[in-house]
């Protein structure tokens, strides 16, 4: 069942999902050689848990910490550990809040110092993935044109988008009905309604879609080694047309 939110849940939500914003914008901030993601997670949990809100990762499923850091051919899902970060790295930083009741959710894949041309192309693209699939959020229109414009944009540009792992619906849940695919034909599945709350989230890989798991049954990387990216939002569905409740400071002109 989809569940579509009133006018006062959605403001509970911009809320949960401006501190996810916050949070990530810090984060990126301070990745630099030499950072360990076990930092990054640290600094994450002490922001989330100063700001009344709880990690929305930590103990979901058994999920050890509260955010998620995936570096290079990692997609999804990685442990943070004691590995520093290394200079031409890329790093994912996925995470999600409970306040008031409420997820948010949201992933920016940030570059270590200097990155090569390929790698600013792959971070460009699957960010503009995100944007073309957020575009296709309007009420009437169905949830499998989001995956399609991301499709469409990522491999017209050389590059391929996993299958194995989708985007959601979110609110008084983390996850919710529906899933979004990232890739498939327009015009499928269920028709966007007012109040709809969808957590869209490309994750592109520089090679093929093929991933594996590894061994601590978290950790997703691309089977063929490539660098993979990801970029995620979190959208409410409006008469006035998409509502993006993640938008970092920086874009909201802070």
């Amino acid at each position: 069942m989809i569940v579509c939110k009133s006018p006062s849940e959605l403001e509970k939500m911009r809320e949960a999902n401006a501190l996810v914003a916050q949070v990530l914008w810090e984060l990126a901030s301070v990745v630099a050689a030499g950072v360990t993601t076990a930092e990054l997670d640290a600094a994450a949990e002490k922001a989330v848990r100063a700001a009344g809100a709880e990690p929305a990762f930590k103990g979901y499923r058994g999920y050890p910490a509260t955010l998620c850091a995936s570096i290079n051919e990692q997609v999804v899902h990685g442990i943070p550990s004691k590995r520093p970060l290394a200079a031409g790295d890329i790093v994912s930083l996925d995470m999600g809040v409970r306040l008031k009741g409420f997820y948010g959710d949201s992933a920016i894949t940030v570059p270590v110092g200097t990155v090569s041309d390929d790698v600013k192309t792959l971070l460009r693209v699957t960010q503009e993935a995100l944007d073309k699939g957020i575009a296709q959020v309007r009420i009437g229109g169905r949830i499998s044109d989001i995956g399609h414009a991301i499709q469409q944009h990522v491999e017209a540009h050389g590059f391929s988008v996993v299958r194995e792992f989708v985007g959601h619906g979110i609110g008084s849940a983390l996850h919710e009905e529906p899933q979004i695919a990232n890739y498939g034909e327009p015009g499928r599945g269920p028709r966007l309604a007012e109040g709809m709350t969808l957590a869209i989230e490309p994750m592109v890989n520089m090679g093929k879609p093929a991933v594996r798991l590894l061994a601590d049954g978290w950790t997703a990387v691309t089977r063929d080694g490539s660098l993979s990216a990801h970029f995620e939002h979190t959208v409410a569905v409006t008469k006035d047309g998409p509502l993006v409740m993640t938008l970092r400071p920086v874009a909201a002109g802070k």
